[in-house]
């Protein structure tokens, strides 16, 4: 391979600079100059280059969006300065009584000015710049340690990998949202809908699933996008003392603000522009849940200061929740996964929000108790955001004469077992395990799950296509599939079956942690799954303990200790696991943890940054050794590990007498147990 000529040098810088500005005119002022396929031809001849001259390739090319290899896990960031969260108002009172405080704190007469902007429902994440290149993203986790996401980052196109043009201060974080566009959303849940796969609830959830891919090439596919809203560090260089103008220089670097935003002056104004969003939400790409009103002046901002958790100078006027009146026409009662019956509301159409409901959840039946329900009601159904839509309240004044009970039904309606109604609890269950139809299915794509086997490609439609032609009647029947049984299926092509099959070949690999979770043993959940398998190192032990053994390890209690000798006790879930393993599926054997009795009982709670470990290392030995550990301080806190740059936490602990240790001692406490 040649090295490249001065010429060709010269052709790849420019073709940078070119595709960055089209991408700034495109992302951050929605202004493009080029046709997307003038533009993909830039794009390809710079690929090209770098092709064929893999040295000139830099970190950050508009080429290197794409992700690298999967991540095992997310490591640990310490926010630098604290991502606050914001009080929220309800009401034009609530706004104009923020307005006046914040005049009687300053002494101030005056108007008070306000950065004006529409609350993003997506997540909060920090990008740090250091010399103009963008070194580290993460999430706002509990505002003073996030996850590193930078892999993910860098593939939103919205997010520059180097600012434009100068004077930008040598280190510069800048906060920010990252989200789903509503159009994406619904082109994402048409693909997988088309493929057999899972669909999002909403955009939020879709945006915090992509953000947290081990896989960056996965978050790529998803087209996320950012508005930037504020900064956080800034050393080594100075910024406007407004807010407002501080957005606009973030702009001329090449970051994507809002084009709503507005300035304006009192709490008669901020009421006006959040009339106005409102009217324009439904006309926006994205989604928001309300208006964020900031002090303009940053000097004032600094005069304000913080409370605890939240700054004084900065509030969320949320929009209300979306509510609509309605009739209850019947109650239905689904069956989950561990057999739970979940109530669910049949309505009398209604649009709430610009979507049609006819379906809420009820919970259980003392939640129908609660509100004094029957049949033939009129309800107040709410629909906050996107979340499932839920009657809140019963209209009893508008209470027909011919009404009806609801009452829990003594037969499953799927498979028509017993139904349970286990004293001290609120969910009725179903007795039938895996006789019984929807519990199969709901129990194989629990096993499926990323988290468990992590089978690609077997999504829920599939799962029910194949249970309900009789192809699979438990997990391990998934094993037993051939191209001849797939391919009958509807919309299965030859392709997409062998795909399936070598999933299932992939899967068959796994972790005992991750086999322990798949069995879908009530109460156990991933964090359980691992602890079990640190404790007993191999399925046997486990298959093998009593009660009073199980409660020796973290998380597991008395009720679930029973929920795990219960299951393993049941012929059908041994029978099952014996067919997974004749089936092939295999696991490394574990390391069996051996200090669990060291700090048995006892809770620790990390604070600041650790230099010889990350937190999740440190949290893994800490439960190895028998621990719980705690994200936050009580006075049944054992002990505080702080490290640098320790916050509340520390302050709490000393406030309490909690014990503090710090990170030599915690390195030398693992020292000792040869961890």
């Amino acid at each position: 391979m040649t090295a490249a000529s001065k010429k060709v040098l010269n052709e790849t810088e420019q073709l940078r600079a070119e595709i960055n500005h089209h991408n700034y005119l495109y992302h951050s002022l929605d202004q493009p100059e080029l046709s997307d396929a003038e533009f993909d031809t830039l794009f390809r001849r710079l690929r090209q280059i770098e092709s064929e001259y893999p040295e000139l390739i830099t970190e950050d090319s508009p080429t290197q969006r794409v992700g690298s290899i999967p991540l095992e896990g997310f490591t640990q960031v310490q926010h630098e300065v604290a991502m606050l969260s914001l009080d929220n108002a309800f009401s034009e009172d609530d706004l104009r009584d923020f307005d006046r405080r914040i005049k009687t704190r300053l002494e101030e007469s005056t108007t008070i000015e306000y950065a004006c902007e529409p609350k993003i429902d997506g997540i909060a994440v920090s990008l740090l710049y250091e010399d103009g290149r963008l070194v580290r993203g993460a999430t706002r986790g509990d505002g003073t340690t996030g996850e590193n996401i930078t892999q993910n980052i860098r593939t939103v196109e919205s997010v520059p990998l180097k600012l434009l043009g100068s004077g930008f201060p040598r280190r510069l974080e800048v906060r920010g949202e990252v989200y789903i566009a509503k159009s994406v959303f619904q082109h994402i849940n048409k693909m997988a809908e088309e493929a057999g796969g899972k669909t999002f609830a909403n955009p939020r959830n879709a945006a915090a699933g992509s953000v947290r891919q081990l896989d960056a090439k996965l978050t790529a596919k998803r087209r996320l996008a950012m508005f930037c809203y504020s900064v956080g560090l800034v050393e080594g260089g100075d910024l406007p003392s407004k807010h407002g103008e501080i957005l606009a220089r973030l702009k001329e670097w090449g970051l994507r603000t809002n084009p709503v935003i507005d300035i304006v002056n009192g709490a008669e104004d901020c009421i006006r522009y959040y009339e106005n969003i409102l009217m324009l939400r439904e006309r926006l790409d994205y989604e928001i849940d309300g208006v964020v009103f900031k002090v303009n002046d940053m000097d004032l901002q600094t005069r304000l200061g913080l409370l605890s958790r939240t700054p004084r100078w900065a509030i969320a006027h949320k929009f209300p929740a979306e509510e609509g009146t309605t009739r209850l026409l019947e109650v239905e009662f689904q069956v989950g996964r561990t057999g739970a019956i979940t109530p669910v509301a049949r309505l009398d159409p209604v649009k709430i929000g610009g979507v049609t409901i006819s379906n809420a959840t009820l919970h259980n039946m003392d939640e129908i108790r609660r509100l004094d329900l029957v049949i033939n009601d009129t309800v107040l159904v709410q629909r906050a955001g996107d979340v499932i839509p839920k009657v809140v309240a019963v209209r009893k004044e508008k209470r027909p004469k011919k009404t009806r009970e609801i009452e829990l039904p003594e037969y499953c309606p799927s498979c028509g077992s017993d139904v349970m109604l286990v004293e001290g609890e609120v969910i009725a269950r179903c007795s039938g395990g895996l006789v019984c139809g929807a519990q199969r299915k709901e129990r194989i794509r629990h096993f499926a799950s990323r988290l468990a086997m992590d089978i690609e490609g077997l999504g829920d439609k599939l799962v029910v296509q194949l249970v309900d032609e009789g192809l699979v009647q438990n997990p391990a029947d998934l094993y037993s599939l051939k191209v001849d049984d797939l391919v009958l299926l509807e919309r299965l092509a030859p392709k997409s079956a062998n795909n399936l099959l070598d999933a299932l070949e992939t899967s068959k690999s796994t972790t005992l942690a991750r086999f322990i979770y798949a069995l879908g043993i009530e109460e156990v959940g991933e964090s359980t799954a691992r602890s079990l398998a640190g404790y007993f190192g191999d399925l046997n032990g486990l298959k093998a303990a009593n009660k009073d053994t199980l409660q020796k390890i973290p998380d597991v209690g008395p009720v679930v200790a029973v929920k795990i000798v219960r299951f393993f006790e049941q012929a059908v879930n041994q029978d099952l696991i014996e067919k997974l393993i004749t089936a092939g599926v295999v696991w490394p054997e574990e390391k069996i943890e051996t200090n669990r009795e060291v700090l048995s009982g006892e809770t620790y709670v990390l604070t600041g940054s650790l230099s010889q470990m990350t937190r999740n290392e440190a949290k893994e030995k800490l439960r190895s050794l028998g621990a719980k550990v705690s994200g936050s301080v009580s006075k049944k806190t054992s002990c505080v590990v702080a490290g640098d740059a320790a916050g509340l936490k520390l302050t709490k602990a000393q406030e309490l007498g909690i014990p503090i240790m710090d990170e030599q001692a915690l390195v030398a406490l693992f020292l000792e147990h040869d961890l």
